[in-house]
């Protein structure tokens, strides 16, 4: 009898939702579920000092949202004995980080897609849709709160294909709603998770019991409605199936870790400059999807976290990162359980590895064996919202430019470097960004600042030949800036001026993303 390759045995997955889905509850239950924490904390938790235990940034605790991608990692054994590994990415729920979200995407095989059974699709739940999409990663969705008032299964299930553009297949169905919610029918066991008791931290009594007749004749339409499951559609990404629950009295939570382990991909080949790698590569390659610095304050750590693409990784060994061009030795890589951290030994492909640096990683470098592999798709987007950088105290200058480049290797801002002008410019995606920046600023690096209006309304990255790019620089020298890399960039008062730039200088490309 062969043995299961370990690659088989991972499922890299990530949670996304607009924010009050319940996506942190459901990332909590999924880990205690996982016996990778022994208590669940709310996200806002009252008469108590428990915290969402995937929730660790200051701003995040006080606010009751996520805004950086958090990493976790569980095991679970299958009713076959089998343990599967599971690595979690909880990403940010605002829309405001949707660039972030991005890059999580890039880092894994499959996403968890959270929707407020109330609230339904909102417009910035069709745009972390489209960040799948544009991923081609499959979706699993969960129909959270369906425990309150809220709209009709049937009316969440078109909603749900309406904005995704895809079948949608119920494998679950609430046993009435709102007040007279009794627990969640699995249509594939044909069993109902019912409560006992005090049903906040119950994990869900499964039963097989006859259901009330006009949840019978729902639940005989909705398997009649819409197609059966079908596995190859939904890793191609073309049709969702659909879970019911409540995440925070852990209704529909076994369902749905057992569908991740059944139904979700494992590791997948991930694309390069010369083509897929496959997870069978024997070579141990990977890529930094996140960097994340003060994750542990008193410590003024630095974590990049790695994406295992092939090869079976063991602690010690050497790996060149593309962006150094000489090997480092990776001595102390992290897996992450929860708030905890464990050093790991060996990791397979699908893997998350932190690894502890002094800013030697990059996000979108790639780390190899060889030096022979360039990961591609993890891009930087023009920004939407521009500011400039002003110190309270003129003597935190060096301060500041870390604090800028650290900030902006992150992901959380993006940082300009004007050829006329001392103020430095910060680039975002929404408003929240600029709310973190400050906060960071003073809580980790205890710089005072504000941000002031730039005069500027986007940026391009500029690419062309020496003579077009010192033609363009002669007429638009108070225009052009330098990001953290040393690239030229074109900062325009509005769309209409980069469109007339373009037309002006045909020779330059003027682009809205960048490759990292």
């Amino acid at each position: 009898m062969t043995s299961t390759p370990p690659a088989s045995t991972r499922r890299t997955f990530a949670i996304i939702s607009h924010p009050d889905a319940g996506k942190t509850t459901l990332t909590e239950k999924l880990l205690l579920q996982g016996g990778a924490i022994h208590l669940a904390g709310e996200v806002k938790a009252r008469g108590q000092a428990r915290r969402a235990r995937s929730d660790w940034m200051k701003i995040e605790q006080q606010r009751g949202i996520s805004v950086t991608s958090s990493v976790m990692t569980f095991e679970r054994a299958n009713p076959d004995g089998t343990i599967i590994t599971f690595n979690l990415l909880d990403t940010p729920g605002h829309e405001d980080f949707s660039e972030d979200t991005y890059r999580t995407l890039t880092a894994v095989d499959s996403a968890i897609m959270v929707i407020d059974a109330a609230k339904g699709i909102e417009p910035q739940t069709r745009k972390l849709f489209e960040v799948c999409r544009m991923r081609s990663v499959p979706i699993i969705t969960f129909v959270n709160k369906v425990d309150r008032e809220g709209r009709s299964p049937f009316e969440t299930l078109d909603e749900v294909a309406d904005a995704l553009a895809l079948d949608v297949v119920p494998m679950s169905w609430p046993v009435g709603m709102g007040g007279t919610f009794e627990g969640v029918l699995d249509f594939a066991s044909g069993e109902i998770s019912r409560p006992e008791g005090d049903s906040r931290e119950f994990l869900g009594k499964r039963e097989r019991a006859e259901l009330p007749p006009e949840v019978a004749q729902e639940a005989e339409l909705a398997q009649a409605g819409y197609p059966e499951f079908d596995l190859a559609a939904y890793r191609h990404g073309d049709l969702t199936p659909v879970y019911f629950g409540s995440a925070l009295k852990n209704f529909g939570v076994t369902e749905l870790i057992e569908a991740i382990a059944r139904y979700a991909p494992p590791p997948r080949p991930q694309p390069s400059e010369a083509g897929e790698i496959a997870p069978d590569r024997g070579e141990v390659t990977g890529f930094i999807f996140k960097v994340q610095a003060n994750m542990d304050p008193q410590h003024r750590d630095r974590i990049a976290f790695m994406r295992l693409v092939s090869g079976t990784f063991r602690r010690g060994m050497k790996l060149t990162p593309s962006a150094l061009g000489k090997p480092i030795a990776v001595h102390s890589p992290i897996l992450f359980f929860a708030q905890d951290r464990e050093i790991a030994d060996t990791a397979e492909p699908g893997d998350i590895i932190g690894i502890p640096n002094h800013g030697t990683l990059r996000v979108g470098d790639t780390l190899s064996e060889k030096n022979e592999v360039r990961f591609t798709g993890l891009p930087n987007f023009a920004p939407e919202i521009l500011r400039r950088v002003v110190l309270k105290d003129p003597t935190k200058t060096k301060q500041l430019r870390k604090a800028l480049d650290d900030l902006s290797e992150e992901g959380v801002i993006q940082v300009f470097y004007p050829e006329i002008g001392a103020q430095w410019i910060v680039g975002v995606v929404g408003q929240l960004q600029l709310d973190v920046l400050v906060s960071r600023l003073e809580a980790e690096y205890k710089v005072a600042a504000v941000l002031e209006p730039a005069p500027f309304d986007t940026a391009r990255w500029l690419k062309g030949s020496d003579a077009a790019m010192k033609g363009f620089a002669d007429f638009n020298k108070s225009s052009l800036a330098k990001d953290r890399d040393g690239d030229p960039v074109f900062l325009a008062k509005s769309a209409w001026d980069v469109g007339y730039q373009q037309e002006r200088n045909p020779e330059l490309t003027f682009s809205a993303t960048k490759e990292r």
